[in-house]
């Protein structure tokens, strides 16, 4: 059974594991880099988690990190999902749906009117799975060459 965990800044353990996974495993599918993420120590890792209004979730099975996702805060209704990653034993499972879709729902809650990604062209597997969860493509970043998609977001439900 998978259940997804939001990550506090001292759960930067977990944050280092799952992301040191994901760049181990697919390393072309970020645009940082192992050696990126061995630099600096627990004040590194915990910084990327005390981000002010991100959203980081992991995906944990057996109580141990199988997928990763991150929303943070954009310009304006903006929300940006970054850092997705389900590890090989946990695809074909729905977990990067799941991932997203609690990034989604931050968004939401949040006032996010659109949430955005870049991905690395190529990508396919990631590719196909935002455009499985309603996300379109948008245009070319002019810098990094990564395809920008987006999704439209409906405000989230008023409590009862």
């Amino acid at each position: 059974m998978v259940t997804l965990r939001v990550l506090t800044a001292d759960d930067w353990p977990l944050w280092r594991e799952v992301r040191l996974a994901a760049l181990t495993d697919a390393p072309h599918a970020f645009t940082s880099t192992l050696a990126d993420w061995h630099r600096g120590g627990e004040e590194r890792w915990r910084a990327r988690l005390e981000m002010p209004g991100a959203f980081p979730v992991v995906a944990l099975q057996d109580g141990c990190a199988v997928g990763v996702a991150r929303g943070v805060p954009g310009e304006g209704g903006v929300r940006e999902l970054r850092s997705v990653w389900v590890g090989p034993e946990a695809r074909g499972h729905g977990v990067g749906d799941r991932l997203i879709g609690a990034v989604e729902g931050w968004a939401r809650r949040t006032g996010g009117t659109t949430l955005a990604l870049s991905v690395i062209p190529g990508n396919d597997a990631a590719i196909a799975l935002y455009r499985r969860n309603g996300f379109t493509d948008l245009s070319r970043d002019g810098v990094t060459g990564e395809q920008v998609m987006v999704k439209a977001l409906r405000p989230a439900a008023a409590g009862p």
